[in-house]
């Protein structure tokens, strides 16, 4: 089975043509995200012809469940669906199907090939039905945003802004600079949390500027990743919403830098890099 090992910002999957192949892909994920006896990487992606779009994506973690979306993973998707003429160089943008909806990726190009894109991911929910998250009345309201709720993981007080970009996302503040926080430790405690009834990516932030933010963040079914795109645009939309930041924001994970536009009502705009590391055969 041949293979091919891409990263977004640091953000690392092993794609795979899989328009005429059908395999266990849960466990196949599992194995070949294995970073010591397996190829290594956040997870599994797969590219699979659709009857409503230019292609679908299947995307896995790296512990063989299944995600709806990944904002870094699409852009690597269409460097390696138009690199390869599996469809022709798009005019107007590559439509994708996700478990999230249609998504639409306008690539950016350099001398090499597809260098990057600019994602057009779709509005945020914003309403806990939505994300999903189940909230203590007294505390928050279900009809959204709820931007402040508190929560106690370990010996830590966060307060939690929930957002959905297809998937769903818990979005933190703090006065510590991020690369100090026990992610590790912290992290799966809000993943598991009993709130969130198909577990939460959680992202921590430090607020720089009205047009800059750093971050980490703690993916769902994959751990600690160096980006995550979803990831990046829940923290620009909850800061956004909160008035901490401009239409358009530069958010630096450990990765790399991806920036984000949200006119605060409609779609939301991810841009970034999108980069081939190696081929081979599993």
């Amino acid at each position: 089975m041949q293979f091919t090992k891409m990263h977004g910002a640091g953000n690392d999957y092993v794609y795979i043509d899989a328009r005429h192949m059908e395999k266990d892909w849960p466990s196949m994920s599992r194995e070949l995200s294995d970073r010591h006896f397996g190829i290594g990487g956040d997870g599994l992606i797969l590219i699979m012809d659709s009857d409503q779009a230019d292609l679908r994506m299947r995307m896995f973690n790296a512990d063989g469940s299944e995600g709806e979306m990944c904002g870094n993973g699409i852009r690597c998707f269409a460097k390696y669906a138009i690199e390869r003429e599996i469809v022709a160089r798009p005019s107007d943008g590559l439509t994708v199907e996700t478990l999230a909806g249609i998504r639409t990726v306008f690539p950016i190009y350099d001398s090499k090939g597809v260098s990057g894109a600019r994602v057009s991911m779709g509005r945020p929910q914003l309403s806990p039905p939505d994300i999903p998250v189940s909230l203590d009345p007294a505390l928050a309201s279900n009809a959204g945003p709820v931007l402040k709720y508190p929560i106690h993981p370990g010996d830590f007080r966060l307060y939690l802004a929930f957002v959905s970009m297809g998937n769903p996302h818990a979005v933190t503040y703090i006065d510590q600079p991020v690369s100090e926080f026990p992610l590790r430790n912290i992290g799966p405690l809000v993943e598991g949390h009993p709130m969130f009834p198909r577990r939460v990516n959680f992202e921590i932030v430090n607020h720089v500027d009205s047009t800059h933010l750093n971050a980490r963040v703690w993916e769902r079914g994959s751990g600690e990743t160096m980006a995550c795109g979803t990831g990046a645009c829940a923290i620009a939309v909850a800061s956004r919403l909160q008035g901490l930041t401009e239409e358009r924001v530069d958010i630096t994970l450990p990765g790399g830098t991806l920036t984000i536009e949200w006119d605060g009502e409609g779609e939301v705009y991810l841009e970034g890099p999108a980069t081939e590391v190696f081929t081979g055969e599993w």
